[in-house]
């Protein structure tokens, strides 16, 4: 397997700073900086591209998840919610909410509700991000007729 890469850049100190983060294949580059970390300034941040990795990583194994169970996802979509906040000694991801729903025809919410919560289990993301409470609220979506 491949090894993933990202870059970032700072320059200045930590308020006036500015700072790059770009992803190794390209696909995104972009700004951050201490307003889009801590207030709502333009740019991006640490943590939003986090959720970003958690909510595709999520969706992916919870679509190879239903997939295994016999049940052929018709679509995932999954939104992450990453808790930033002050802690003794700092800060730090507090928590992660991971929000989703999926239309896979012919599953019954007892085995939705238990392959979501297996896929969760089984994320690489998820798995990376051990010492943080990860919640999921899945929502099993019906095809319409």
């Amino acid at each position: 397997m491949p090894v993933r890469t990202a870059e970032a850049e700072w320059k200045g100190n930590l308020l006036q700073g500015q700072g790059r983060m770009k992803l190794g294949t390209g696909a995104f580059e972009g700004p951050f900086s201490f307003e889009s970390r801590m207030e709502e300034g333009t740019g991006t941040n640490p943590e939003e591209l986090i959720g970003a990795a958690h909510a595709g990583c999520f969706s992916m194994a919870f679509s190879a998840t239903l997939e295994k169970a016999g049940f052929t996802p018709k679509r995932v979509h999954t939104k992450a919610g990453v808790r930033f906040d002050k802690v003794e000694g700092g800060f730090a991801i507090t928590g992660i909410e991971l929000t989703t729903e999926a239309e896979a025809p012919g599953i019954d919410q007892a085995k939705f509700q238990e392959l979501a919560e297996a896929a969760k289990k089984g994320c690489p993301v998820s798995r990376a991000l051990a010492g943080t409470n990860i919640t999921l609220k899945a929502t099993l979506v019906s095809a319409a007729p």
